[in-house]
């Protein structure tokens, strides 16, 4: 903006300077014209006066008009301080005031003389090579008995070139101060129109910058104040209108973000415009990996891209089930949809992916629940049926099997009421219906009430159980479902343990605050028991999973034990773990938060 301000100011300054030396040399030629016609009229009176009060006489011979003329001359010249020439009519000079007449050339065609004769007064400016100097000629012609010619005054310009180069130096030295003041003026000016254009340059390139809280200052009502106006109103509507559009943006990112369905959005140049949280996490990638490129360059799986072509070369919306296996193995609910700006604008493909593996995993376990209830709940109620069909065909006469059967018929009624119950307590606890009842559990004395309740078991069997609990240990928790929890653990270590082997139950906190003060504690229980496979060890938790089916019969579990387990201790915001050998041993870990969170137990529940 500083080189328009300048270029405005020097078109300014050239403007006043050539206005002001067309003025200053149309001035100068007036004045040196005005002047030189003066002394045109000046001498033009000096002129007709010398013709009325020269004595005319003729001469008897040349010489005598010569001297004659010569003297007349010499004393005009100096009352009129100008030269004075008689020139006779065919242009012989008589007399001169300065020159001797008789040398000097034939003047018939000398301009003014020329002039004088057809318009009655000639003048004529030039140089003169007698004198060395320019000169103002100016004739008339006269008339008398005793003299036809003409008389010719000539005066010095000398002192009009004086006159003149007085005035231009004068008006050189106008033309510079006001050149000076030309230039302050025209800066000021030229400041004073581009300052609000500099003004509203820099908030249109802040506006460029994506800054609309910049605005112009808009002056006056003139053109300039109308369009500073008219760029505050512009500002004013683009910052509403970029606010909604940040607010929308950042609604959509959101909504983007927590959406549970993975969404990519492929462009009509079949380049990766949009990518989600969610769908990096389904396909194991980063967004800045794709977002821009061509969907076919980067590393989809191969389902995904085959049903994108199809799309792009059908148009045409395609639904399907693909599984994937990178990052890791996922079953995924894919659509792919045409997408169009207008009804045949052609704007992309998006895909919208759903993980269903955890949907279909819970699916299957719902169904293998299904089959393993009625096979469970089959088993007991066939043993039942059978013997009392036994019993009822004659089997009641002989006491003694009579009483076998009716012992199997008790044991199998009892195992199915176990059955029964596991099932209804472990369909309460996953639809969070148990509500707990937190309070301070004192875990050394709680562990050995624990222990003597199932001594007698252990002594059956010749299983030293070793308790260790660490002092003055507490921890929040509902006693009866923590009793369950170590109750159907230890149970499983007495049960699973060869006779004369070993149960060590363990009690102790393991993280601590900046006090000092216990924050989790943890329990373990480990046994010299058969142990359990390692492929076995990640579904050892799930319903109905037996290692060793026979095994578990025999000893009268449910197969639901562990699975009742895993979930109380979820309810307190704990976690379970297991390490096993087998032939070895088997140990179980929980870890429990000495203080529960102040949250409904519908909200700890899993």
């Amino acid at each position: 903006m500083s080189r328009f301000r300048t270029r405005l100011t020097l078109i300014f300054v050239l403007l006043i300077g050539i206005s002001v030396l067309t003025a200053g040399i149309y001035m100068a030629s007036s004045f040196k014209e005005s002047h030189i016609r003066q002394l045109e009229q000046n001498m033009s009176r000096e002129i007709k006066l010398i013709e009325q009060t020269l004595v005319w006489q003729r001469g008897n011979d040349a010489t005598d008009m010569v001297e004659y003329y010569s003297s007349w001359a010499r004393k005009l010249h100096e009352s009129a301080a100008a030269r004075v020439t008689f020139i006779l009519a065919d242009g012989t000079v008589v007399g001169d005031s300065d020159h001797n007449a008789a040398n000097m050339d034939n003047h018939l065609a000398r301009e003014e003389i020329a002039a004088a004769h057809q318009e009655g007064l000639g003048s004529n400016k030039r140089y003169s090579d007698t004198l060395k100097q320019n000169m103002l000629y100016v004739a008339s012609p006269v008339h008398t008995p005793n003299f036809e010619g003409y008389i010719r005054l000539a005066m010095s310009l000398e002192d009009v070139e004086v006159s003149v180069r007085e005035l231009w130096a004068y008006l050189a030295l106008g033309l510079a101060a006001l050149f000076v003041v030309a230039v302050l003026v025209s800066y000021r000016i030229a400041y004073n129109l581009t300052r609000p254009i500099e003004n509203m340059t820099r908030v249109a390139l802040r506006f460029a910058h994506m800054d609309y809280k910049a605005r112009a200052q808009a002056v006056g009502k003139d053109e300039i104040g109308q369009l500073g106006s008219a760029i505050n109103a512009m500002a004013d509507s683009l910052q509403i209108q970029m606010t909604q559009i940040r607010e929308k943006e950042s609604r959509l990112q959101t909504v983007m973000e927590h959406m549970i369905n993975g969404i990519v959005m492929i462009d009509a140049e079949g380049q990766v415009a949009l990518l989600n949280r969610k769908a990096e996490h389904i396909l194991g990638v980063k967004s800045i990996e794709w977002l821009g490129r061509s969907f076919q360059d980067v590393h989809a799986p191969h389902e995904l891209l085959h049903m994108t072509a199809e799309v792009l070369e059908r148009k045409l919306l395609r639904h399907d089930e693909i599984t994937i296996y990178y990052p890791e193995e996922r079953l995924l609910d894919v659509s792919v949809v045409p997408i169009y700006f207008t009804d045949s604008e052609w704007a992309g493909i998006l895909l919208v992916m759903q993980d269903v593996s955890e949907i279909r995993r819970l699916e299957r376990m719902r169904s293998e629940f299904v089959a393993n209830v009625s096979h469970e709940l089959k088993t007991p109620i066939a043993a039942v049926k059978g013997f009392a069909e036994t019993l009822m065909n004659g089997a009641m006469n002989d006491p003694e099997i009579a009483k076998t059967f009716l012992q199997i018929i008790h044991d199998e009624s009892e195992r199915l009421n176990r059955l029964i119950g596991d099932i209804l307590e472990l369909s309460k606890i996953e639809s969070k219906r148990v509500p707990l009842q937190f309070s301070p559990v004192h875990v050394d004395s709680f562990l050995e009430q624990t222990v003597e309740m199932l001594q007698k078991e252990a002594e059956k069997k010749r299983i030293d159980i070793h308790l260790q609990a660490e002092q003055d240990l507490y921890v929040e928790a509902d006693e009866d479902r923590f009793r369950q929890i170590v109750l159907n653990l230890l149970s499983n270590a007495i049960n699973y343990t060869p006779e004369g082997g070993h149960v060590k139950v363990t009690a102790a906190s393991v993280q601590h605050n900046e006090q000092g003060e216990a924050e989790r504690i943890q329990i373990t229980i480990a046994d010299t028991g058969i142990g359990i496979p390692k492929k076995d060890v990640p579904r050892i938790f799930e319903r109905f999973y037996r290692v060793d089916k026979a095994r578990s019969r025999s000893s009268g579990g449910t197969g639901l034990g562990l699975s009742i387990v895993k979930h109380l201790v979820e309810s307190h915001h704990g976690a379970i773990s297991v390490v096993s050998e087998l032939g070895v041993g088997t140990t179980f870990t929980i870890e429990l938060p000495v203080l529960q969170d102040m949250l409904p137990p519908s909200n700890a529940m899993s």
